[in-house]
Protein backbone atom coordinates (compact mmCIF):
# COMPACT_ATOMS: atom_id res chain seq x y z
CA UNK A 1 0.00 0.00 0.00
CA UNK A 2 2.67 2.29 1.19
CA UNK A 3 4.87 1.76 -2.21
CA UNK A 4 1.41 2.50 -4.18
CA UNK A 5 0.44 6.13 -2.62
CA UNK A 6 4.41 7.17 -2.90
CA UNK A 7 3.92 5.92 -6.66
CA UNK A 8 0.88 8.53 -6.74
CA UNK A 9 2.51 11.27 -4.89
CA UNK A 10 5.33 10.84 -7.52
CA UNK A 11 2.79 11.00 -10.29
CA UNK A 12 1.43 14.11 -8.43
CA UNK A 13 4.58 15.95 -8.25
CA UNK A 14 5.34 15.09 -11.69
CA UNK A 15 2.04 16.54 -12.87
CA UNK A 16 3.26 20.15 -10.92
CA UNK A 17 6.58 20.02 -11.68
CA UNK A 18 6.58 18.94 -15.36
CA UNK A 19 3.11 20.06 -17.15
CA UNK A 20 4.56 21.19 -20.12
CA UNK A 21 2.87 24.80 -21.66
CA UNK A 22 1.03 24.31 -24.73
CA UNK A 23 -0.40 27.00 -27.18
CA UNK A 24 -2.66 24.06 -28.74
CA UNK A 25 -6.32 23.77 -28.23
CA UNK A 26 -6.76 22.04 -24.78
CA UNK A 27 -9.33 20.97 -22.06
CA UNK A 28 -7.85 22.41 -18.63
CA UNK A 29 -7.51 21.00 -16.01
CA UNK A 30 -5.70 17.72 -17.98
CA UNK A 31 -6.27 16.16 -14.83
CA UNK A 32 -9.54 14.79 -12.70
CA UNK A 33 -10.82 12.41 -10.49
CA UNK A 34 -12.67 8.83 -12.00
CA UNK A 35 -16.34 8.57 -10.33
CA UNK A 36 -16.63 12.04 -9.50
CA UNK A 37 -17.71 15.79 -10.69
CA UNK A 38 -15.47 18.19 -12.22
CA UNK A 39 -15.26 21.59 -14.06
CA UNK A 40 -13.18 22.14 -17.11
CA UNK A 41 -12.68 24.97 -19.51
CA UNK A 42 -11.53 24.45 -23.33
CA UNK A 43 -9.36 26.98 -24.10
CA UNK A 44 -8.70 28.13 -27.67
CA UNK A 45 -5.58 30.35 -28.47
CA UNK A 46 -5.49 31.85 -32.00
CA UNK A 47 -2.11 31.12 -33.05
CA UNK A 48 -2.27 33.43 -36.76
CA UNK A 49 -0.54 36.54 -36.60
CA UNK A 50 -3.55 38.04 -39.03
CA UNK A 51 -6.62 36.28 -38.91
CA UNK A 52 -8.98 35.16 -35.90
CA UNK A 53 -10.88 32.31 -34.42
CA UNK A 54 -14.34 32.28 -35.37
CA UNK A 55 -15.66 29.15 -34.90
CA UNK A 56 -14.57 25.85 -31.87
CA UNK A 57 -16.16 22.64 -32.94
CA UNK A 58 -15.20 19.88 -30.01
CA UNK A 59 -16.48 16.19 -30.20
CA UNK A 60 -16.50 15.08 -26.69
CA UNK A 61 -15.78 11.36 -25.18
CA UNK A 62 -18.40 9.37 -23.50
CA UNK A 63 -19.58 11.52 -20.31
CA UNK A 64 -22.53 11.68 -18.41
CA UNK A 65 -24.38 14.86 -17.09
CA UNK A 66 -22.72 17.27 -18.81
CA UNK A 67 -23.56 20.99 -18.70
CA UNK A 68 -22.22 24.00 -20.32
CA UNK A 69 -21.84 27.74 -18.89
CA UNK A 70 -22.63 30.56 -21.35
CA UNK A 71 -19.72 32.46 -22.90
CA UNK A 72 -20.54 36.22 -23.29
CA UNK A 73 -20.34 36.81 -27.26
CA UNK A 74 -20.41 33.27 -28.35
CA UNK A 75 -23.75 30.87 -29.48
CA UNK A 76 -23.27 27.12 -28.40
CA UNK A 77 -24.92 24.13 -30.61
CA UNK A 78 -25.21 20.87 -29.29
CA UNK A 79 -25.68 17.39 -30.70
CA UNK A 80 -26.71 14.23 -28.45
CA UNK A 81 -25.48 10.73 -29.72
CA UNK A 82 -26.31 7.29 -28.48
CA UNK A 83 -23.15 5.91 -26.50
CA UNK A 84 -21.65 2.62 -27.77
CA UNK A 85 -21.41 1.03 -24.26
CA UNK A 86 -24.05 2.84 -21.14
CA UNK A 87 -22.10 4.53 -18.74
CA UNK A 88 -22.90 3.55 -15.22
CA UNK A 89 -23.65 6.85 -13.19
CA UNK A 90 -23.96 7.30 -9.42
CA UNK A 91 -25.92 4.48 -10.28
CA UNK A 92 -27.55 5.29 -12.95
CA UNK A 93 -27.75 3.98 -16.49
CA UNK A 94 -26.57 6.77 -19.02
CA UNK A 95 -26.91 5.95 -22.41
CA UNK A 96 -26.37 9.24 -24.33
CA UNK A 97 -25.09 12.39 -23.70
CA UNK A 98 -23.67 15.44 -25.54
CA UNK A 99 -21.42 14.14 -28.73
CA UNK A 100 -20.60 17.49 -29.82
CA UNK A 101 -20.69 21.17 -28.89
CA UNK A 102 -19.83 24.41 -31.07
CA UNK A 103 -19.21 27.56 -30.31
CA UNK A 104 -20.20 30.12 -32.90
CA UNK A 105 -20.54 34.00 -33.14
CA UNK A 106 -17.27 35.41 -31.19
CA UNK A 107 -13.85 36.24 -31.85
CA UNK A 108 -10.69 35.67 -30.68
CA UNK A 109 -8.33 38.01 -32.17
CA UNK A 110 -4.83 37.24 -32.51
CA UNK A 111 -2.38 36.73 -29.65
CA UNK A 112 -5.65 35.96 -27.36
CA UNK A 113 -7.35 33.17 -26.02
CA UNK A 114 -10.94 31.84 -24.70
CA UNK A 115 -12.18 29.60 -22.58
CA UNK A 116 -15.58 27.81 -22.90
CA UNK A 117 -16.93 25.85 -19.26
CA UNK A 118 -17.89 22.38 -19.09
CA UNK A 119 -19.18 20.39 -16.10
CA UNK A 120 -19.22 16.62 -16.30
CA UNK A 121 -19.35 13.27 -14.65
CA UNK A 122 -16.08 11.35 -14.93
CA UNK A 123 -16.52 7.94 -16.05
CA UNK A 124 -15.26 4.72 -14.53
CA UNK A 125 -12.20 2.66 -16.33
CA UNK A 126 -10.76 5.17 -18.44
CA UNK A 127 -7.32 6.37 -18.07
CA UNK A 128 -7.36 8.56 -21.17
CA UNK A 129 -10.34 10.93 -22.93
CA UNK A 130 -9.63 12.40 -25.78
CA UNK A 131 -11.19 15.29 -26.93
CA UNK A 132 -10.91 16.08 -30.65
CA UNK A 133 -11.45 19.64 -31.79
CA UNK A 134 -11.93 21.77 -35.19
CA UNK A 135 -11.05 25.23 -34.99
CA UNK A 136 -11.97 27.58 -37.75
CA UNK A 137 -10.16 31.50 -38.51
CA UNK A 138 -12.02 34.11 -40.14
CA UNK A 139 -9.55 33.74 -42.87
CA UNK A 140 -11.15 30.39 -44.10
CA UNK A 141 -8.46 28.25 -42.44
CA UNK A 142 -9.38 25.22 -40.44
CA UNK A 143 -7.16 23.39 -37.82
CA UNK A 144 -8.21 20.12 -37.34
CA UNK A 145 -6.47 19.16 -33.51
CA UNK A 146 -6.95 15.37 -33.54
CA UNK A 147 -3.17 13.92 -34.44
CA UNK A 148 -1.92 11.60 -31.45
CA UNK A 149 -0.41 13.20 -28.76
CA UNK A 150 3.52 13.70 -30.22
CA UNK A 151 1.40 14.92 -33.59
CA UNK A 152 1.95 18.74 -35.15
CA UNK A 153 -1.99 19.24 -34.14
CA UNK A 154 -2.97 16.87 -31.43
CA UNK A 155 -6.42 15.97 -29.90
CA UNK A 156 -6.77 17.61 -26.36
CA UNK A 157 -6.07 14.53 -23.41
CA UNK A 158 -7.54 14.16 -20.38
CA UNK A 159 -5.92 11.87 -18.05
CA UNK A 160 -8.12 10.40 -14.67
CA UNK A 161 -6.85 9.16 -11.56
CA UNK A 162 -8.66 6.23 -9.87
CA UNK A 163 -8.66 7.25 -6.06
CA UNK A 164 -10.72 4.21 -5.40
CA UNK A 165 -7.43 1.98 -6.13
CA UNK A 166 -5.01 3.62 -3.66
CA UNK A 167 -7.94 3.41 -0.73
CA UNK A 168 -7.84 0.98 2.50
CA UNK A 169 -11.01 -0.28 3.10
CA UNK A 170 -13.31 2.33 4.60
CA UNK A 171 -10.70 4.91 4.04
CA UNK A 172 -11.86 8.06 2.32
CA UNK A 173 -9.84 10.15 -0.72
CA UNK A 174 -8.47 12.68 2.18
CA UNK A 175 -7.24 9.43 3.86
CA UNK A 176 -5.47 8.47 1.06
CA UNK A 177 -3.87 12.05 1.16
CA UNK A 178 -2.88 11.59 5.35
CA UNK A 179 -0.88 8.28 4.63
CA UNK A 180 0.79 10.24 1.24
CA UNK A 181 1.91 12.61 3.95
CA UNK A 182 3.12 10.16 6.43
CA UNK A 183 4.81 8.35 3.97
CA UNK A 184 6.55 11.42 2.75
CA UNK A 185 7.54 12.32 6.48
CA UNK A 186 9.33 8.73 6.60
CA UNK A 187 11.42 8.96 4.10
CA UNK A 188 12.62 12.44 4.98
CA UNK A 189 13.40 11.40 8.45
CA UNK A 190 15.64 7.88 6.83
CA UNK A 191 17.61 10.31 4.88
CA UNK A 192 20.16 11.04 7.82
CA UNK A 193 20.94 6.94 8.67
CA UNK A 194 23.99 7.38 6.39
CA UNK A 195 26.31 9.41 5.23
CA UNK A 196 26.14 8.46 1.35
CA UNK A 197 23.34 10.32 0.12
CA UNK A 198 24.20 13.70 -0.07
CA UNK A 199 23.26 14.55 -3.39
CA UNK A 200 19.79 13.04 -2.53
CA UNK A 201 19.07 14.83 0.65
CA UNK A 202 19.82 18.27 -1.63
CA UNK A 203 17.07 16.97 -3.89
CA UNK A 204 14.56 15.78 -1.65
CA UNK A 205 13.54 19.11 0.37
CA UNK A 206 12.28 20.27 -3.50
CA UNK A 207 10.48 16.99 -4.51
CA UNK A 208 8.74 17.46 -0.60
CA UNK A 209 7.83 20.89 -1.93
CA UNK A 210 6.64 19.83 -4.97
CA UNK A 211 4.53 17.15 -3.08
CA UNK A 212 3.39 19.62 -0.92
CA UNK A 213 1.84 22.10 -3.72
CA UNK A 214 0.60 18.71 -5.48
CA UNK A 215 -0.97 16.96 -2.47
CA UNK A 216 -2.58 20.48 -1.91
CA UNK A 217 -4.15 20.84 -5.31
CA UNK A 218 -5.33 16.90 -4.95
CA UNK A 219 -7.18 18.08 -1.73
CA UNK A 220 -8.86 21.28 -3.47
CA UNK A 221 -9.95 18.65 -6.34
CA UNK A 222 -11.47 16.34 -4.01
CA UNK A 223 -12.94 19.13 -2.22
CA UNK A 224 -14.07 20.03 -5.01
CA UNK A 225 -15.31 17.38 -6.82
CA UNK A 226 -16.61 14.81 -3.89
CA UNK A 227 -19.71 12.48 -4.70
CA UNK A 228 -22.96 13.93 -4.02
CA UNK A 229 -24.87 11.84 -1.08
CA UNK A 230 -26.84 8.85 -1.93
Amino acid sequence: MKRTLVALATGAIAAVLAAPASAHVTVQPSEAIAESFARFVVRVPTERDDASTTMIEVSLPPLAFTSFQDVPGWQRKEENVEFDEPLDAFGSEITEGIGTVTWTGGEIAPGEFAEFPFSAAMPAGEEELVFEAIQTYDSGEVVEWVGAEDADEPAARLSTVQFGAFQEEGAGELGVLQAVTQELEELRAGTGETDDDDEDSDVLPLALGGAGAALGGIALIVAMTRKPAA
